[in-house]
């Protein structure tokens, strides 16, 4: 059907048959058909495709509008986490030593020996401080064994000469017989401790005794004896008393300048208190108190009780002196009043304070 058109969808399509060249059926061609006919027939046409729209030709379908999505609920924030210790730092390992090989690497720049590992190297500083310590303590030992031979062993520190300085009553060969200093003996090996109490122990005349070595081979010793305060009349002798009331020796003759005690308890009310050695101690104090110009003018001390003593001095002067209590202060009173009245026969310093004289 020329000229014909067709619409699919709506839209026309243009009938394109009529280009197309006719087909010619099995009886066409030249001398084809029956007899008498023209020499050709028209073969009936087919009808036309429709033609599918390309998809860009396809009507756009309109778009669904979209939904608006639901805002989602923020999260929770998280606690934060407490912050970690710190890890202690590990030590770090000893580098282990390699594993020598078969072939020994080229001496030079990366390719030397190895040096002795960490290890190695502090072993060998404990050895050579080890050698250190064994050579000072054989140098020390050496020098202390020398010089124990030298003190103890040899001839040249021993014992040759002994001397006593100090003696004023006592001799000189007094001492060193009571000290038996060990002649001979090594010098260092002398204990001086033992010596000063033999002499002290020998000689009850002796206060102190000071030993001191006198290298290199001397000894010496230095001596201070007792010194009487008071005397008591025993028999045809006299006992030495010292300022601590020590008895300490019995001469035949009264050494010059030292008092002599009387001691006359017999009608003190006090007697039953104060026993004959307690009057003994308030004497030797007494004694002890006077200055050096009052002591060698003194000829008696009499004690009669605790707080009645009188002292006698030379020119038939006498001194009420009372009792032990405040004797420095009584000695000064009375010195000055020896020199204040020098005729004077009697004085008072039983109350230091309020001094009396009486007699000139």
């Amino acid at each position: 059907m020329a000229g014909a058109r067709s619409t699919q969808g709506g839209t026309p399509f243009p009938d394109r048959s009529s280009d197309r060249p006719a087909r010619k059926g099995p009886g066409s061609g030249p001398g084809s058909g029956p007899a008498g006919a023209s020499g050709t027939s028209e073969a009936p046409e087919r009808p036309a495709r429709p033609k599918v729209p390309k998809p860009s030709e396809q009507p756009a379908r309109p778009a669904r509008p979209k939904q608006p999505k639901a805002p989602k609920p923020p999260k929770a924030a998280k606690p934060a986490k407490p912050p970690k210790a710190p890890k202690p730092a590990k030590a770090p390992k000893p580098a282990k030593a390699s594993a020598p090989s078969g072939r020994p690497k080229p001496a030079g720049a990366g390719g030397g020996p190895a040096g002795p590992g960490p290890r190695m190297r502090r072993l060998a500083g404990r050895l050579r401080g080890r050698g250190r310590l064994l050579a000072f303590g054989s140098a020390a030992a050496l020098l202390a064994g020398g010089a124990c031979w030298v003190l103890y062993g040899s001839s040249w520190f021993r014992v040759e000469e002994v001397t006593a300085a100090g003696t004023r009553v006592l001799t000189a060969e007094q001492v060193l017989a009571a000290a038996a200093v060990p002649v001979g003996a090594p010098l260092a090996s002398v204990d001086t401790g033992e010596i000063e109490r033999r002499v002290r122990a020998r000689l009850p005349r002796v206060d102190s005794v000071e030993v001191e070595r006198s290298w290199p081979r001397g000894i010496g010793l230095e001596v201070t004896e007792r010194k009487p305060v008071l005397l008591i009349k025993k028999d045809a002798n006299f006992v030495e008393v010292d300022a601590s009331g020590v008895r300490f020796d019995t001469v035949a003759k009264a050494p010059a300048g030292v008092p002599l005690l009387a001691l006359d308890a017999s009608r003190s009310p006090s007697g039953r208190r104060f026993d004959e050695e307690r009057l003994l101690r308030e004497a030797v104090g007494v004694a002890g108190d006077l200055p050096a110009p009052v002591a060698k003018d003194t000829v008696q001390v009499k004690v009669a009780s605790y707080d009645s003593v009188v002292l006698e001095l030379t020119g038939g002067r006498k001194v009420v002196w009372g009792s032990g209590e405040q004797g420095a202060a009584k000695g000064r009173a009375l010195n000055a009043l020896l020199k204040a009245a020098p005729k004077a026969g009697h004085f008072d310093v039983s109350v230091p304070t309020a001094p009396a004289v009486s007699g000139s």
